[in-house]
């Protein structure tokens, strides 16, 4: 059911170069006050998931590092980002998607997930949805070296830590995605380790 306090009243492209950046205008009727025109920009990039691998038996999980450009911009001097294994749903499933994505970037061949939570990670501007997995893994599921897909040009370095220690990683900032930070804490809360 569409909010019958909000009226598009346009939208215009402003890029499509990699996903699509548009401009929307818009009315908002206020609560008992009068209508304003807002205007927008809002990026469409596709809704994506996210996965924490955990090993209940180890106590480790698995994690990815790679660059990440806007990081870099915004004052991280290496610019590389150490996360959960994620991706963009390309008109999959989502549990479909972070199947493909586990092995593409890990190595793991999982065949089961759990759920967590959907999430707009950053709502003021990006339309995605995250959907947040957990998934167990273990040594026989591991079928390749992972690291991604070369012609996505895709540079991840596979990591296993102890659970604590990524954990710990969280409040000494080496570990700064919210992804990552809400599915460990989901873990720590659960006992899923």
């Amino acid at each position: 059911m569409k909010n019958p306090k909000i009226t598009i009243q346009k939208t215009d492209l402003l890029s499509d170069n990699w996903y699509l950046l548009n401009k929307v205008t818009y009315e908002y009727q206020k609560e008992g006050g009068p209508t304003e025109t807002h205007i927008r920009e809002v990026y469409d990039r596709g809704n994506g998931a996210a996965i924490l691998l955990y090993n209940s038996t180890q106590k480790t999980v698995i994690l990815t590092r790679q660059f990440r450009l806007p990081t870099y911009l915004n004052g991280n001097k290496s610019g590389m980002m150490i996360e959960v294994c994620a991706g963009l749903l390309d008109k999959d499933h989502p549990e479909q998607c972070i199947i493909r994505e586990t092995e593409e970037e890990t190595g793991y061949r999982i065949s089961t997930v759990h759920k967590v939570l959907e999430t707009y990670m950053s709502p003021g501007a990006v339309t995605e949805i995250l959907y947040l997995f957990v998934g167990e893994y273990d040594a026989t599921m591991k079928v390749n070296d992972g690291g991604g897909i070369a012609s996505e040009q895709e540079n991840i370095e596979v990591l296993e830590y102890s659970f604590d220690e990524a954990f710990a990683m969280i409040q000494t900032g080496e570990i700064k995605d919210a992804k990552t930070i809400i599915l460990l804490q989901y873990a720590k809360i659960n006992n899923l380790i």
